[in-house]
C-alpha cells in the first residue's frame, strides 16, 4: 500500500522508509505483549495474539518481503531483548520456533494481497482472516508433529479466537483508514 505513496520517489527512499515502518511496527511486536501481559495476566497472549498484529499490519501495508522479515524477526527480537532486558524470556525458548514461522506466514500471507489491498482496501479484511487461518493451520501440524495432542491444540485455537476475530476486524480498518489518509496526503502534494 506505501508503494502507491512511494511511486515516484528513489529505490533507497522507498526501503528507507519501508525499513522505518517495518521497524516501527518489529518494536510494537515486542511491546505490545508486554502490555497485554502486564494489563491482562500471563493468559493475555494466548487470547489476544499481540504479537501477531504488527506482522499482519506489515504484510498489508508493505508487501510479502517486509511482511514475511517482521513476522520472522519480531519473535527473536522479543526474545533476545525480554531475555537480556528483563530477564524473562517471551516468547519463552521451546515457542520460539513455530512462533517465528507461524507470524512469518501472518506477514507474507497478508503481503501476497499487498498490490490488491493497494487498490482496493478493503481487501485486507479475506487477507486478514486468510492469513490467520494458514498461520494457525501451521502452528497446529507443527506442534502435532511435535508430539502434542490435538485436542490440546485444538484448546489453544480456541482460546485464540477472540484475538483473531478482534484483530480480523481492526487491523483492515486501519488499513482502510490509512489508506484514505495516504491518498489524501498524496493526492495534497500533487
Amino acid at each position: 500500500m506505501l508503494n502507491a505513496v512511494l511511486k515516484d520517489k528513489s529505490v533507497a527512499f522507498k526501503i528507507s522508509i519501508k525499513a522505518m515502518v517495518a521497524a516501527i511496527l518489529i518494536v510494537l511486536a515486542v511491546g505490545l505483549p508486554q502490555i497485554f501481559h502486564i494489563v491482562g495476566g500471563a493468559q493475555a497472549g494466548g487470547i489476544y495474539m499481540p504479537m501477531y498484529a504488527p506482522a499482519l499490519l506489515a504484510g498489508c501495508l508493505l508487501g510479502w518481503q517486509w511482511g514475511l522479515a517482521v513476522g520472522a524477526l519480531s519473535p527473536i527480537v522479543s526474545f533476545g531483548f525480554t531475555t537480556l532486558a528483563l530477564g524473562s524470556a517471551m516468547p519463552m525458548l521451546d515457542r520460539l520456533p513455530y512462533m517465528t514461522i507461524e507470524i512469518a506466514i501472518f506477514g507474507l500471507v497478508t503481503g501476497l494481497f499487498a498490490k490488491k489491498i493497494q487498490n482496493n482496501p478493503v481487501v485486507a479484511f479475506p487477507a486478514v482472516l486468510f492469513a490467520e487461518a494458514m498461520g494457525r493451520v501451521f502452528y497446529v501440524i507443527y506442534n502435532l508433529i511435535a508430539g502434542k495432542t490435538f485436542a490440546y491444540l485444538w484448546s489453544s485455537v480456541q482460546t485464540s479466537f477472540t484475538g483473531l476475530f478482534l484483530q480480523a476486524v481492526i487491523l483492515p480498518i486501519i488499513v482502510v483508514v490509512l489508506a484514505k489518509l495516504l491518498i489524501k496526503e498524496n493526492k495534497d502534494v500533487e
